[in-house]
């Protein structure tokens, strides 16, 4: 094991060990802190993950993304983060793709992600 290993291996947070297996197409809920001033609270944020990058490394990232108000807003969520409290899969989604990107461009019914009923 070498010193860069030894440093990944102090930074990693414990809660993915918790975390839930998910892939791209599926709807998760995230409960992340946000700090606000000297307030901190928990924030849900549920939407369709669209992309995943380096599950099993330290940079290692999620990509969320939902429609609110008729707006789509992504987030991106380090699977190493301490202000990831908890991931939680909401529905399973069938999907072709590595990368839902495509889904910027589509509104209403042709955004939707078919649900995998076979997928345990």
């Amino acid at each position: 094991m070498n010193l860069i290993d030894i440093v990944n291996e102090d930074h990693k947070n414990a809660n993915t060990a918790n975390m839930p297996h998910f892939i791209t197409g599926d709807t998760v809920t995230v409960h992340a802190r946000i700090t606000e001033g000297s307030k901190s609270r928990i924030q849900i944020f549920q939407g369709v993950v669209i992309a995943i990058k380096e599950r099993g490394r330290l940079s290692g990232h999620f990509r969320v993304r939902k429609i609110s108000s008729g707006i789509g807003v992504e987030r991106v969520f380090p699977f190493h983060s301490p202000n990831v409290e908890k991931v939680e899969v909401a529905q399973k989604g069938k999907s072709r793709r590595s990368k839902l990107y495509y889904l910027r461009d589509r509104s209403g019914k042709s955004a939707r992600i078919a649900i995998d009923y076979d997928r345990k």
